[in-house]
């Protein structure tokens, strides 16, 4: 049986927390805060998991469990995140990116020798724009180095011309691409390239909630820009495949990232 996860907060909202799952159960579950141990680092890699549900407030960071249970299990420490969501949770731009830059920073502060040279993101959804966001942001206290996008919504001006998600992209940023240029172009990871940095985009071809073309799109466009990007489409895949730990396409992302890690 996994240990339970230490559940900390980057934030005094109720949503600026997260979940972080040790390997081989390092720790004990419950609540740490303070300064960096000194001791040695308990993994050689730490993975940054971001929820997806079009970033509204009724899903939570529990879509993430199950890889951040497989990723502990395989010897890699997992910060499964949580972040202020549309609706009554007080999330929307730049709020939402603003917990998840804060949650990634919060790693440094964290009681737990941690080893903060290898930490990789991977978001689902809406959670993959996040990723990709985060993995791009200057003056990270705690930088990015590798980049994953599961059926990510990675480019945020064609998701609202297309209405994903009824209309989500707009609920986020609160307006229409036409009407804030600079706000999508702060926002999209699509207008943020080249990161410089490593990114796997999986996405299922089967996929009616986010269309695989967007990932597709995304991959030419960060390899035209000179970004070591790799691509896995997947066949007869739909939208929650790539977060099933024990789908093809998950042990695909696990060899990747320990590939790049």
């Amino acid at each position: 049986m996994s240990a339970a996860p230490l559940v900390l907060r980057y934030g005094s909202h109720a949503s600026q927390f997260g979940e972080l799952h040790l390997p081989g159960g390092a720790v004990s579950g419950g609540s740490v805060s303070g300064g960096r141990s000194s001791g040695a680092p308990i993994s050689g890699v730490t993975v940054v998991l971001i929820h997806g549900g079009f970033w509204r407030d009724r899903y939570d960071l529990h879509l993430m469990d199950g890889l951040a249970l497989d990723l502990a299990a395989r010897g890699i420490a997992a910060w499964n995140i949580e972040y202020r969501r549309v609706g009554d949770d007080g999330g929307g731009w730049p709020a939402t990116g603003d917990d998840v830059a804060a949650a990634i920073d919060h790693l440094a502060a964290v009681d737990v020798p941690l080893d903060l040279d290898r930490v990789g993101v991977v978001g689902h959804s809406a959670g993959g724009h996040l990723a990709l966001w985060a993995l791009g942001r200057p003056s990270a206290r705690v930088p990015v180095s590798v980049g994953v996008a599961l059926a990510g919504v990675v480019d945020l001006a064609e998701a609202a011309w297309r209405g994903l998600g009824g209309g989500a992209v707009l609920e986020l940023l609160g307006a229409a691409p036409e009407d804030a240029p600079g706000t999508y172009a702060q926002a999209s990871p699509s207008q943020r390239l080249p990161t410089g940095r490593p990114t796997l985009l999986v996405h299922g071809d089967a996929d009616d909630r986010v269309p695989v073309d967007l990932s597709v799109d995304f991959h030419a466009r960060a390899r035209m820009e000179g970004d070591p990007a790799d691509l896995v489409v997947l066949g007869d895949a739909d939208h929650f495949a790539v977060i099933d730990p024990a789908s093809p396409a998950w042990h695909v992302v696990v060899a990747w990232l320990t590939s790049h890690l």
